[in-house]
């Protein structure tokens, strides 16, 4: 039986989740107020709908309850993310899993009974310990089921490859969900090196020495790709 999961809030972080579940065989049913991040994730998924979350009757009149769980992942509007979260608490969700952005936000979701919080703010020292382990790991974010986001150095092993060369998906089970690029640009009268995102990155995209990768995946299949190409 598949599991069935709902990911509401697609900016990167939210899209990043619903198409990984979903390349792992999960269905999932991706939600968020701006049609454009609907657009561009329909074909990624099985459902994916233009709503307010706020509104508890359209969560309902989507089967949001019927879900094995629901990550909560809107990034910007706070009132937002804890109106939805108190509705799919009432909606009686098997697992509900919140986005928080600081450490105040934690401790409101906290007081709401939310077991489950992804935040940033919560995991130094584990992010401090990764590094230690993992030296091309600048920054990571752990997610249920063992599941991270990192941010790495290119390792040496790929450096000038497509993506499509390299295969992510096919041979280490990861995806990619930017690159940060580093630009020379003219600052008062200087030439400086500035780090800019480079959006989706597709299957012609080379990859340059001096490329941040972010990843999303298993830790362990994180790790095998880092140690094969290191």
């Amino acid at each position: 039986m598949r599991h069935k999961f709902a990911v509401i809030g697609l900016g990167i972080f939210g899209n990043s989740i619903a198409r990984t579940l979903a390349e792992r065989g999960a269905e999932v049913l991706a939600i968020d107020n701006d049609e454009d991040h609907v657009e561009a994730i329909k074909d990624e998924v099985a459902y994916a709908v233009a709503l307010d979350a706020t509104d508890i009757r359209a969560l309902e009149a989507q089967n949001i309850q019927d879900m094995d769980a629901v990550v909560v992942a809107i990034g910007e509007d706070f009132e937002a993310l804890l109106i939805t979260t108190a509705n799919i608490q009432e909606l009686n969700v098997k697992r509900v899993i919140t986005r928080a952005s600081n450490k105040q936000q934690r401790r409101i979701l906290e007081k709401m009974g939310v077991q489950e919080i992804l935040s940033p703010e919560g995991e130094v020292g584990k992010t401090v310990a990764e590094r230690l382990l993992q030296p091309s790991i600048r920054t990571f974010l752990p997610l249920p089921d063992n599941y991270e986001i990192v941010e790495i150095n290119a390792p040496r092993g790929i450096a000038n490859k497509s993506l499509a060369k390299i295969s992510l998906r096919e041979k280490y089970s990861i995806n990619m969900i930017t690159i940060k690029r580093f630009f020379e640009e003219i600052q008062d009268g200087k030439p400086t090196q500035v780090e800019h995102i480079i959006g989706v990155p597709k299957a012609e995209t080379v990859i340059y020495p001096s490329d941040i990768l972010i990843l999303i995946g298993k830790k362990h299949d994180i790790k095998r790709f880092i140690d094969i190409n290191r």
